[in-house]
């Protein structure tokens, strides 16, 4: 059996360089929330494949669904001979999804095919070509996808030139020192200065930053973005990517503030490892498009449509929503007593919402200056111990805790243990 080393040479001379990854760890098998690599070694599992095995790996719901599909077909395209699953589908996400009924939903496979499609759509509804994002967020690869991402390195960098008609203006950061009030400002400053509001076809926001740094929009900022695009006639997109399916506490971020999207751009946690993302809309703003204007060779499989009714019965039977904020205590108890430890001086600040939690990494509390190195030593270290994590933020100097949501306490405690074993490590190797 080929060694994760081993294996690791075989993919730099495989695989191109600008296909990172955050660990060499080449995994072999896994079961809930741990994985085993090629070597052997276990390992606690904070990432959940980027937020997307929030049932967990290999859920027993998840497994025998798609087994049970694969007897059947495989792959038919939805364009050419439709199946149930796929409608049944969009049915459940029409009835949970944060936007105002009746609602629609269609399905493709990727998260940025999704952002894609929301911005078709709104475009299509509004008859505009302007779309704002917001600094620090992260949308897809895709040219539109980067265009929209307010993060140049490494997502933009030396891929333009991007759509036109994409403007970003400073998403709400307290820690970062931009208000409610100032972002809401910018917004109504890019309508007075460069783009009338009667070009803007819509607003895409994500309730909680995913890669940007986990940081949580303002749930009154949040208000006043829907009653903004009420009183301009913009379409407001929530790209839930990376929030939605019981991540937060609630099935989607969005419900914490109490509003309603539009459009509901979802993916990553929808179908339990499988690639499926799905849009889900007013039904006029996705009726817009003329037939044929919508849809992909693969969009809505029924192998991923299977497992994501499997993944859709797991969170509610289990209860993954309230499971999520059991977890995000266990993680967030554990990082506030670290920022109180006199003797680490690095944690500039502890946030999350339901299991969705980050710590913000500094080099002294007084400066507040960002430690890039130490999250990448961190990182580095917490793997040797048997803890797998992700970094993310504008400044590479925040760690995200992804567990799955069907993590046992003792499995979450145990990783934060390693967690701070790690940190302290890390702060030593650094100084």
């Amino acid at each position: 059996m080929p060694t994760s080393a081993e294996l690791h040479e075989r993919r730099i001379a495989a695989v191109p360089r600008g296909v990172s990854h955050a660990t060499a760890i080449y995994a072999k098998r896994a079961k809930n929330a741990e994985i085993w690599s090629e070597d052997g070694k276990r390992y606690i599992d904070f990432g959940s494949g980027i937020a997307v095995v929030n049932t967990g790996h290999q859920h027993p719901k998840v497994v025998a669904a798609v087994e049970e599909q694969l007897k059947a077909f495989s792959h038919v395209c939805f364009q050419v001979t439709p199946y149930e699953s796929y409608v049944s589908l969009a049915e459940r996400l029409n009835a949970i999804a944060p936007v105002p009924g009746p609602a629609k939903t269609m399905l493709v496979s990727t998260g940025a095919e999704a952002v894609e499609n929301a911005v078709k759509v709104a475009r299509a509804f509004t008859g505009r070509p302007g779309i704002v994002s917001f600094s620090g967020g992260f949308h897809g690869r895709t040219h539109m996808g980067m265009a929209l991402t307010g993060k140049v390195v490494p997502y933009k960098k030396g891929f333009g030139p991007f759509p036109a008609d994409v403007y970003n203006v400073a998403f709400p950061n307290t820690y970062h020192g931009v208000s409610s009030e100032q972002s809401l400002a910018a917004l109504n400053a890019l309508f007075k200065y460069t783009a009338d509001s009667s070009t803007i076809a819509a607003i895409i926001v994500e309730p909680v930053q995913g890669e940007g740094g986990f940081y949580i929009a303002p749930f009154d900022f949040l208000r006043s973005l829907r009653t903004l695009c009420d009183e301009h006639g913009i379409v407001l997109i929530a790209d839930e990517i990376q929030t939605g399916f019981a991540r937060t506490g609630k099935m989607f971020g969005l419900e914490h503030s109490g509003i309603k999207a539009d459009v509901v751009a979802m993916a990553k946690g929808l179908a339990g490892g499988l690639p499926l993302s799905a849009i889900t809309g007013r039904a006029d703003v996705m009726d817009a498009s003329g037939p044929g204007g919508l849809g992909g060779t693969y969009a809505g499989n029924p192998v991923a449509c299977a497992a994501a009714h499997a993944v859709l019965d797991a969170i509610e039977e289990e209860n993954l929503c309230d499971r999520a904020n059991a977890i995000g205590k266990i993680i967030l108890d554990r990082c506030h007593a670290l920022k109180a430890r006199s003797n680490l001086n690095c944690v500039g600040d502890v946030r999350g919402l339901g299991a969705m939690c980050a710590i913000e990494l500094v080099k002294d509390t007084a400066s507040g200056e960002p430690a890039p190195h130490l999250t990448q030593a961190l990182m580095k270290v917490a793997n040797e111990n048997g803890l797998i994590l992700l970094s993310c933020g504008t400044y590479g100097n925040v760690i995200r805790f992804l567990a799955p949501l069907t993590a046992s306490d003792q499995i979450v405690r145990d990783g934060m243990d390693i967690f701070e074993t790690s940190l302290t490590e890390a702060v030593t190797r650094v100084a």
